[in-house]
């Protein structure tokens, strides 16, 4: 016992992991005050100079540029910090912190589902707007439950589940930067007529970044009972999807409650047309409580087995 609690110290990288989680819950970075705010308004800044009317591949291309302009000088500033960085451990562990966003999901995950239960539908509206691009205006108590559900699943996919897998591989900085990549994706999305196809770079670039660690937690999810099926349903369904990453993880979701979820939504005034994904239950507050439940489950599943991983890898080395 002694010989495996001085391994699991020994393990630096292991520590930092647990170190993030444990000030994630003990003291959230509030996302009015996160850096990421401040990130998206040097995107959007940027995006008004270069996103001019052009022809389509002018506009792919100028999107492209302004990725690169927006992560390459970041990465390289924070390689040089890092040389000078007093202690390491440290320097991985507040980039990690930053990087993820645990804790305020769970926060809207309570906050969403008592107002659902209460039936309040405008401040449920005031919670989800600033954390969504589509429109919230004309959502009734259904489209509220169908968005919370969606918001949910792809806060627990990408601010905690894939930032710790890019963790596991890149460190604090790799972690860090998918987690800027995303907030890329977010303010350039092409969901909104202004930036397609200028945004198209940055969806495409996340959803390469979101290929793997999505896939396994979406199979994570459905582990149980029926799995065979459920992965044959996620297969089909997710043909109908344009982003393979967050096709499998919503439909894996709605699939193992049964809840519908995608459809039809409202970008700026425009309908996009989407395909549904899941069962066939329209969700209300106790499926909401339902699907915090098995995420959060399935979540400590996730830090249970990548401990075990990086410990194994840690050793091997």
């Amino acid at each position: 016992m002694e010989e495996l609690f001085n391994q699991v110290f020994a393990n630096g990288a292991l520590l930092i992991m647990w170190g993030a989680l444990l000030c994630n819950w003990i003291l959230p970075f509030p996302r009015e005050a996160h850096p990421a705010i401040l990130w998206r308004k040097f995107a959007e800044q940027l995006a008004d100079k270069v996103n001019a009317p052009a022809s389509y591949s002018q506009s792919v291309i100028s999107g492209t540029l302004a990725w690169l302009l927006m992560m390459i000088p970041m990465l390289c500033v924070l390689w040089a910090i890092e040389t000078l960085a007093w202690q390491p451990q440290l320097f991985e562990l507040a980039f990690l912190v930053l990087a993820l966003d645990w804790r305020n999901s769970d926060k809207f995950a309570n906050q969403f589902t008592h107002q659902l239960a209460e039936e309040n539908t405008q401040t449920a509206k005031q919670l989800l707007t600033p954390i969504v691009n589509r429109s919230t205006n004309t959502l009734s108590l259904l489209g509220l439950g169908k968005a919370g559900c969606e918001t949910l699943i792809m806060s627990y996919g990408r601010n905690v589940i894939a930032v710790l897998f890019w963790y596991g591989l890149t460190g604090g900085i790799g972690a860090f930067m998918y987690r800027m990549a995303m907030e890329l994706s977010r303010v350039w999305s092409p969901s909104r007529q202004q930036f397609l196809p200028f945004g198209l770079p940055a969806i495409r670039i996340l959803a390469l970044l979101d290929f793997i660690p999505l896939r396994l937690f979406a199979l994570m999810i459905i582990a149980g009972q029926r799995a065979q099926t459920r992965i044959s349903l996620i297969r089909q369904q997710a043909l109908s999807w344009p982003l393979p990453g967050p096709a499998w993880l919503l439909a894996a979701a709605g699939a193992k409650l049964e809840l519908s979820l995608a459809g039809p939504a409202i970008y700026n005034g425009k309908k996009a047309v989407r395909a549904k994904l899941g069962g066939r239950i329209a969700p209300a507050a106790i499926h909401f409580a339902q699907l915090r439940k098995l995420l959060i489950g399935r979540f400590w599943l996730w830090v249970f087995l990548q401990s075990l991983i990086m410990g194994a890898i840690y050793q091997g080395l």
